[in-house]
């Protein structure tokens, strides 16, 4: 009988280990952050003007941008991102806004530091309107 237990609690234990152990796939997690002088949309979101904290996880065949307002900004979110592909070699860490009905709409967010470029539903664009700004993103790093 003492024997069975011991055997049970080594196999606790083993199972116990590898449980607690952190996954691999999630040890480069794509950080950075950001500063808006302005309103401005990120799908259904409306982010006020200030500094930013990003993450990126993945959720299953997707991956969700978790936001952070940081100093003066207490504000938070979680985003869906539409598609994610692979950036030019030559491009920077950028926001990509544009603008549709007098608004701002982040279209894309560019991190080459991470292989990733990840795009967001803007609306449809007006007839004449089409006007592009990126911002660069400061303190993009892998944690």
């Amino acid at each position: 009988m003492r024997t069975i237990r011991q055997h049970v609690y080594a196999a606790t234990l083993m199972l116990s280990a590898v449980a607690v152990q952190p996954s691999l796939a999630v040890a480069e997690e794509a950080r950075g952050t950001f500063t808006l002088s302005h309103d401005v949309h990120m799908q259904n979101t409306v982010l006020p003007a200030g500094k930013y904290s990003f993450s990126l996880r993945p959720s299953g065949p997707s991956e969700i941008l978790l936001l952070q307002g940081t100093g003066k900004t207490s504000f938070s979110a979680m985003v869906l991102v539409n598609a994610v592909e692979t950036p030019k070699p030559d491009d920077t860490s950028r926001l990509v806004l544009v603008t549709r009905n007098g608004q701002s709409y982040v279209s894309a967010l560019d991190l080459p530091q991470y292989d990733m470029l990840l795009h967001f539903t803007v609306p449809s664009e007006s007839k004449g309107e089409r006007i592009t700004a990126s911002t660069a993103l400061g303190g993009s790093s892998a944690q």
